[in-house]
């Protein structure tokens, strides 16, 4: 028995000892290394908008904009949607970026982050306005007073 366990005792060191001394891991180096990094993807460039067509836009009774929400350059104080006078609080809420960056998703994808205290009830076809359309509030909404 003695015999048995003083077998297994060195059969365990042995083992421990070849594991300890593995050389074998090996490590690139910058001159064993070929290709490219992929590049960083990036955010693209909104196209620049007219605020003055923004605010016709924003205004007009077919887009209803003034109907949902409060936005002093509008003279709206409608109370269904967020109030637009806080868009670069609610943009850092969101941590989505750019405010810009913001308004075209809010436009586009209202559903992508919805301002606490506030139903999901935004409609998507506004996401599918013409681009300049789009550039329009977005300069509206984003210029500084």
């Amino acid at each position: 028995m003695r015999r048995a366990a003083a077998v297994l005792a060195i059969g365990a060191s042995g083992l421990l000892l070849a594991a300890c001394g593995y050389e074998g891991t090996v490590q690139p180096t910058a001159a064993g290394v070929s290709g490219t990094l992929p590049k960083q993807q990036t955010t693209p460039a909104l196209a620049k908008g007219d605020p003055a067509a923004g605010k016709k836009l924003f205004a007009s009774n077919a887009n209803g904009c003034t109907g949902c929400h409060t936005f002093g350059p509008a003279g709206s104080h409608a109370t269904v949607g967020p109030d637009l006078d806080k868009l670069a609080q609610y943009a850092k809420q969101a941590n989505q970026g750019s405010l810009a960056q913001f308004v075209q998703t809010s436009i586009t994808n209202p559903g992508n982050y919805v301002q606490p205290g506030y139903q999901n009830v935004m409609p998507t076809t506004y996401g599918k306005l013409p681009a300049k359309q789009i550039a329009d509030l977005i300069a509206f909404l984003t210029q500084k007073p």
